[in-house]
């Protein structure tokens, strides 16, 4: 039987455990998919410590690239010996093979492998929302400011090539001289590495007192009250993660005071709840790679079953990139 990566309790990395699992036949709608390599994610982290509790036991991982065995009823884009890549619910990709719905998965081009498919399928496609859906009111220009945390992540180096490519002036932040250094080759305009400086009070320099239209935020609650600081008069800021912890519960008159500002909370999976609007996405994705434009930088390799160890370095943020886990 294939093997597979499942929790019983929610808690640490300890929880996780090599299993094996039956895998059967998909049913209408359904795929069954051998991976060949899997995805690394915060949300995996979330969903592992219960933030975003799921029922129990739960098979882990939300991303990964293989190839298609066998497809169900009324299933017309794939086909058994498609190369296939997916973001998607519900979580179970850290295995060797599962059965799952065929809607959020997608033939992967022949230029790109499968360890590229399995890394920026959820990263990739999160960018792609990020900087072509949740958008400040006034838009976004080409020459515009946008901030950007924890840039020298899987989905921060790939917004930081995507964000140049549109002609954006990308400000990040990151912890360390090294990763600031990482996200300025990636296309990065400005990097304030916040382990020494006053990321707010640098943005300001910078923008020369403006603020920025948006600020794309998977930190949480130790960025927020400061990012809501940098935005200028009815920016947006886009919160899509909690690395640092869940923002606490605020005033809605402090936006007012702030700017008349937005804020919105953002999941990929709202914007690929569809087949239509998944391929769409991610052909904008697999275009840009495709063309050089943005280039997936995979940092660490995992076996499957050093699991646990992958998430312990992803927590103490000790990882660059993305991260595969190889079944």
């Amino acid at each position: 039987m294939p093997r597979a990566i499942q929790i019983s309790a929610f808690g640490g990395p300890e929880q996780m455990q090599l299993v094996d699992l039956p895998v059967g036949e998909p049913g209408p709608g359904q795929i069954r998919i051998r991976h060949h390599a899997c995805g690394l994610n915060f949300i995996d982290v979330y969903q592992r410590t219960g933030l975003y509790p799921n029922a129990l036991p739960l098979t882990l991982g939300m991303e990964g690239a293989g190839v298609v065995e066998a497809v169900g009823e009324g299933v017309t884009h794939l086909k058994p010996g498609d190369r296939a890549a997916y973001a998607s619910h519900p979580p179970g990709s850290y295995c060797e093979a599962r059965v799952m719905p065929a809607k959020s998965v997608c033939r992967l081009p022949d230029g790109i492998s499968f360890e590229t498919g399995a890394a920026m399928m959820l990263k990739g496609l999160t960018a792609q929302y990020l900087l072509k859906r949740s958008r400040p009111v006034e838009g976004l220009e080409p020459g515009d400011h946008v901030l950007f945390h924890a840039a020298a992540g899987g989905v921060g180096l790939i917004a930081c090539q995507w964000a140049r490519a549109l002609g954006l002036q990308l400000i990040g932040t990151a912890g360390s001289a090294a990763k600031c250094e990482l996200a300025l080759e990636h296309g990065a305009a400005h990097m304030i590495d916040y382990s020494r400086e006053d990321f707010g009070a640098r943005v300001k320099e910078i923008t020369g007192g403006r603020g920025v239209k948006v600020v794309y935020d998977s930190v949480g609650k130790d960025t927020w009250d400061k990012s809501l600081d940098c935005l200028r008069p009815f920016g947006l800021m886009v919160s899509f993660g909690n690395a640092s912890g869940p923002v606490p519960p605020f005033a809605p008159g402090i936006l007012g005071n702030k700017g008349s500002l937005y804020v919105t909370r953002q999941t990929l999976f709202t914007h690929i709840a569809t087949r239509e609007a998944t391929q769409a996405m991610a052909d904008d994705l697999f275009a840009v790679v495709g063309s050089g434009q943005v280039k997936i930088r995979i940092d660490q390799r995992y076996p499957l079953a050093e699991v646990a160890q992958a998430h312990r370095e992803l927590e103490a943020r000790k990882t660059t990139g993305c991260t595969v886990l190889l079944p």
